[in-house]
């Protein structure tokens, strides 16, 4: 018997529909099904998802059903798994989620080539931005890699033998952020943390009825204020306390203070919750902030988040909102050079910036050989009358261009970074600006691999002065018109385009966009002439790859044809066609104008013309002549 690889553990409550749309992915492994098993742990159901479960273990040799009495959380029934489990690594997955179909595959031997402890895969997700944790493959790190906590849900394999070593468990009954506490030790305790970001590993879905609801997630009968200080602490007793902003404590208390004690102080939520509940939960985060960070993790924010950091360990609630409502107005531009094919890449120069509420530039302003927060920001939050200083611009500040697959969830970044830096503006001013060159490889963006089929769309993140915005890539261009020429990339047309709502896409083998409507007007002032293929002007190609086809209208025939790289694209058509003696319009799907002629003689064709070209009387008598018996005697004989 082959020994099992992966032991993957899904806790299971009240599932119903979702145990279905769940099993396909974690049956339909790569991974050989004799070298991983499926446990899952029902929690006490009430409905029909025992017997679903069971029924899927009666099916399948590989999976296995446990059950205990119902706890409401999933610590204990994840716990109850992992005693259960055989492999030589465990997979967390939550019953409502998938995973890719090469994901234990991938996984395993990314994690047996490292020797890992512990193995992050790419996520992609309906609820979240992209994390810049999953911009590149990591072959073995520690918790100084402190992005890691970017990411601190449980749905990682665990090495099963380091998992018993160190004793890790879930916490147990009602406990929110189980999941951060048992990853958080995971990471303290690791010697070899790996990351897989060529591969989409986990889908983390949102459920059709919102998935589970949190607003009770406050209340003292669930621990939400003592569970964080638990987590606070079980940080502060794994590292040196330091001073030092940059030391690793720091950074990592970092991820606490600026998700569960800022956010009680920054909107949206201080401006869309209840203002009694509020200032409620907005004592309880300064009770903590107060109690449990030191002084050096608030120093080490940037500027918009040091000064709310500042409000709220002051207890102003009121200055709280009133920055919050200032920043809430804040937004992101883009600015996109033009864009053009090079070397199979679509490149163009990207400039990105924050705006005021009133379009302006969100600006820095010298005085005394000092930098400070723009005043138009600061306007009306107490405390602030002579200004905030802008100690370091540049902290935490980065900005990244990522494409997302519309169709499949899935995030890619393309190759470049963007560089932050300061810009004159004028009168002592000056504006922080993210800017680079975006490079979209279509044959390489998904991890190296071709990107699949569909469209693709293209976004900026931004992260300035404590501010960020995900932003949709924008230029000038008409909403629904292209964005660059089409392109012959890898066999297949990949066309970019300004979506109705401006944001810049790239279709991948003609998923919504198609080729002619874009081009008609290159099309019409295209001159050349061919025999079987036509020169393309306006189709961007590379070299080699395999032709791409295309389904043409010649006349009231319909063809498939092929688009063949090279210098340039060329169309080529069949040499019979149906069609009656002449020349036939030849028309793109979703075009109206002709993008080629062909020149048909009792149903061969002769040659190819573009729209503008002219065939004149005497090439008309060559192709009177071109089927004639007597003159294709001679002309064989004038070749002999």
């Amino acid at each position: 018997m082959p020994r099992v690889k992966v032991s993957v553990v899904v806790p299971v409550y009240n599932t119903g529909k979702y145990v279905d749309e769940c099993a396909p992915s974690l049956l339909g492994q790569s991974l050989p099904a004799d070298e991983y098993e499926v446990i899952y742990v029902d929690d006490g159901s009430t409905d029909d998802t025992l017997a679903r479960v069971e029924k899927l273990a009666d099916l399948h040799p590989n999976v296995k059903v446990h059950t205990r009495p119902n706890s409401g959380w999933p610590g204990a029934p994840r716990n109850l798994g992992m005693r259960h489990a055989k492999g030589e690594y465990i997979q967390f997955v939550d019953h409502d989620d998938t995973l890719g179909p090469e994901a234990l595959e991938r996984l395993y031997e990314h994690a047996k080539r490292n020797d890992a402890d512990v193995v992050l895969g790419k996520m992609s997700s309906t609820m979240v931005r992209p994390r810049r944790l999953f911009r590149h493959t990591v072959d073995a790190c520690t918790i100084e890699n402190d992005e890691l906590m970017q990411s601190m849900t449980p749905h990682k394999m665990f090495r099963r033998a380091f998992v018993e070593q160190h004793g890790l468990q879930f916490p147990e009954g009602p406990w929110f952020f189980e999941d951060m506490f048992f990853v958080g030790a995971a990471y303290l305790k690791a010697e070899r943390i790996s990351v897989l970001t060529d591969y989409p590993c986990y889908y983390w879905m949102k459920r059709d009825d919102g998935g589970n609801n949190t607003q009770h997630r406050f209340s003292p009968r669930f621990g939400f204020w003592d569970n964080v200080r638990t987590i606070v602490r079980q940080i502060k007793d794994g590292t040196e306390a330091s001073d030092d902003i940059d030391a690793l404590q720091n950074r990592l208390l970092h991820r606490n203070y600026h998700v569960e004690i800022l956010s009680r102080a920054r909107e949206p939520e201080i401006l869309r919750e209840d203002p009694a509940q509020q200032r409620e939960r907005f004592d309880a985060a300064r009770r903590l902030a107060l109690e449990e960070f030191p002084p050096a993790v608030r120093e080490g924010l940037p500027v918009v988040s040091r000064l709310r950091a500042e409000l709220l360990e002051a207890g102003d609630f009121d200055g709280a909102v009133a920055l919050a409502e200032r920043v809430r107005e804040v937004k992101a531009r883009s600015t996109v050079g033009e864009l053009r094919w090079a070397d199979g890449r679509l490149v163009a120069d990207v400039t990105l910036e924050l705006l005021r509420g009133d379009g302006e530039p969100l600006v820095l302003v010298e005085r005394d050989g000092k930098q400070w927060l723009d005043p138009a920001l600061l306007a009306g939050v107490p405390g602030t009358e002579d200004g905030w200083e802008v100690r370091d611009p540049f902290r935490l500040a980065y900005a990244e261009l990522v494409v997302k697959d519309r169709d499949r969830e899935d995030w890619w970044y393309p190759e470049g970074d963007l560089e932050v830096r300061l810009e004159p503006a004028g009168a002592g001013r000056s504006r922080l600006v993210a800017s680079g060159r975006l490079s979209l490889d279509p044959e390489r963006l998904a991890g190296g691999r071709p990107l699949e089929r569909g469209v693709h769309d293209v976004w900026a993140f931004v992260q300035l002065l404590g501010i960020d915005r995900m932003v949709r890539l924008t230029g000038d261009g008409t909403p629904g018109a292209p964005a660059a020429d089409p392109a012959l990339t890898g066999g297949r047309l990949a066309l970019p385009y300004w979506t109705g709502s401006g944001q810049l896409a790239l279709d991948v083998d003609q998923r919504q966009r198609r080729l002619g409507s874009d081009t008609a007007g290159a099309a019409a002032a295209n001159t050349a002439r061919g025999e079987r293929s036509l020169p393309l002007p306006y189709v961007a190609a590379t070299a080699g790859g395999t032709p791409a086809r295309v389904k043409v209208t010649v006349a009231a025939l319909t063809v498939e044809a092929e688009l063949i790289g090279g210098t340039t694209a060329e169309l080529r058509l069949p040499g019979r066609l149906k069609l009656p003696t002449g020349r036939h319009p030849i028309k793109l799907p979703k075009t109206d104008a002709p993008v080629a002629y062909a020149v048909v003689r009792d149903g061969a064709l002769l040659r190819l013309e573009g729209p503008a070209h002219e065939s004149g009387a005497g090439r008309r008598l060559l192709d009177a002549l071109a089927d004639n018996r007597q003159v294709r005697r001679v002309r064989r004989r004038l070749g002999r």
